[in-house]
């Protein structure tokens, strides 16, 4: 049976990298993968971008709205060099916390009924450390948890996600704030992440 993966951690623990690096791992061996992220992502329009330089344009977005096992098959149907969900080897999604829950319940049902490895890649927690949605309903839904790690300036394992607005910490504002120029993330450990909060 196929499962649905969720991989998860602090920003800069080199998620969508791993996503790409699976993506060339399938297509190495002549595997036909889908790559996904949801359009309110706007950081790269419809490429994924890793903070290493490698990037590589998606093979659909998922507005709030769709239907992500839909989408899946219309797009295994349209693009895939043999068509059809059958010969689809996985769907890859960057930035899975953006999903909503149904979109998550979704992706089970492709795993478990048609048979596609879901790999979803995400954050679990927004700058406030409250869970996101796509991301709490991975946690409850995903055959497979993974955490990818990274560090935080002081060496410690970094847990939680700092926004920085004009290079200041900030502990307020709207869930869904996409970096780029004015705001930035930082990955902290929770000591350095409390010191910060005061």
């Amino acid at each position: 049976m196929a499962k649905l993966y969720f991989r998860y951690g602090a920003m800069n623990s080199g998620k969508s990298t791993a996503l790409l690096q699976v993506a060339h791992n399938y297509e190495e061996r002549s595997q036909q993968v889908l790559i996904a992220k949801p359009a309110i992502d706007t950081k790269g329009d419809s490429t994924i971008v890793s903070r290493l330089g490698v990037d590589r344009r998606v093979d659909f977005l998922v507005t709030p709205e769709a239907n992500l096992r839909e989408l899946a098959h219309e797009r295994a149907n349209d693009s895939l060099i043999i068509p059809g969900i059958k010969n689809l080897s996985c769907l890859l999604i960057d930035e899975a916390q953006f999903l909503t829950r149904e979109q998550v319940d979704q992706a089970f049902e492709l795993a478990v009924l048609d048979g596609v490895p879901v790999l979803a890649y995400g954050i679990r927690t927004d700058f406030l450390t409250v869970g996101f949605p796509g991301s709490l309903r991975l946690m409850e839904l995903a055959h497979s948890l993974e955490e990818l790690k990274t560090i935080c300036r002081c060496g410690r394992k970094a847990m939680f996600n700092g926004r920085k607005f004009d290079g200041e910490f900030i502990f307020h504002g709207d869930q869904v704030a996409i970096d780029g120029v004015e705001v930035t993330y930082e990955s902290l450990c929770g000591v350095c992440y409390l010191n910060e909060r005061g």
